[in-house]
């Protein structure tokens, strides 16, 4: 068969053509997933927070420190939005839960407000979210050093522990949200809390937002230079999701409390689920994190004088 040049030309006319009517499929670009993310935010791991001035409606700083709170968890936002995030939850779990300025936010953002919910921190979070962030965390009751260091209520509990070893909120938090098979990629709060949650977490992202100095003082960032600092770690953080595993407690879960008065586990060693293990604490054992967690919040939550 003879060779035709006017043949091969007109075959690679069509070739080219046909690659710019129809240019061939990109490899995609690896923020293009649609990803949908879990915020839960705390403020005693907000920068510039120390004392009970910035924490509660009658702090004479607490009305600036709604809008830091706000912007570390905007800056969250807008990273997570930056690296290809469709779809965000925004759970506001300090005190009465209603301290994030809901207005400020971006209206394809949902926000979880009061108490009381099931989940505590992580109310709204399902097996269908890819990640959960932490924003505004603080080390755990147990821990000698961080700022207004606690674990779920500070004027009642000194211990929580998880099959036996003591935990912070962060990690009550994340085990919750692992057993749904959503792992925790970043937390913000002082370098004592950071420092709890990676011992058990693993190499998680944070944003180092002061340094304890006691439970009552703290070398902190400028809220600017703060929220930099987690938007930066929350990009870091998406860009390498698929390093991050959920993190499980083993089934069923022995939750242990301890209290600082003896009649709340005098009082709830009546109920035949419960179990006093000494003067100040009590043992659960619940199927899984989400009983302990409303276990949690019953004991915590609870009053005889509730109203409405």
């Amino acid at each position: 068969m003879g060779f035709s040049y006017r043949a091969v030309r007109v075959s690679l006319l069509a070739i080219a053509l046909s690659s710019f009517v129809n240019p061939p499929a990109r490899p995609q670009a690896p923020g293009s997933k649609k990803l949908k993310i879990y915020i839960s935010v705390d403020m005693e791991g907000v920068a510039g927070v120390v004392t009970a001035d910035q924490l509660g409606p009658g702090g004479f700083e607490y009305e600036r420190f709604r809008h830091f709170m706000t912007n570390e968890t905007l800056a969250a936002v807008s990273a997570a939005n930056q690296s290809g995030v469709t779809e965000i939850v925004v759970s506001d779990s300090h005190g009465n839960g209603e301290s994030l300025l809901i207005d400020e936010f971006p209206k394809g953002v949902r926000i979880v407000r009061s108490w009381p919910r099931h989940g505590g921190m992580m109310a709204g979070l399902d097996s269908s979210f890819d990640a959960a962030i932490f924003i505004g965390y603080h080390a755990s009751t147990t821990n000698m050093r961080g700022v207004r260091a606690h674990t779920f209520s500070s004027a009642h509990l000194t211990r929580v522990s998880l099959n036996g070893n003591a935990v912070t909120e962060g990690e009550f938090n994340a085990a919750f949200a692992g057993a749904l098979g959503v792992p925790v990629v970043f937390a913000s709060g002082d370098d004592a809390a950071l420092e709890e949650l990676k011992s058990r977490l693993g190499n998680i992202e944070t944003a180092e937002t002061k340094k304890n100095l006691s439970f009552h003082s703290a070398e902190t960032l400028t809220p600017e230079a703060s929220c930099e600092r987690i938007g930066a770690g929350v990009k870091a953080a998406l860009a390498r999701l698929h390093d991050f595993k959920p993190y499980t407690v083993k089934t069923p879960v022995t939750l242990e409390i301890s209290f600082k008065n003896y009649t709340p586990a005098q009082m709830l060693s009546y109920l035949k689920v419960v179990e006093r293990v000494d003067s100040h604490t009590i043992r659960f054992l619940g199927k899984d994190m989400a009983e302990v967690s409303d276990f949690v919040d019953v004991v915590d939550g609870y009053s005889p004088d509730l109203t409405p």
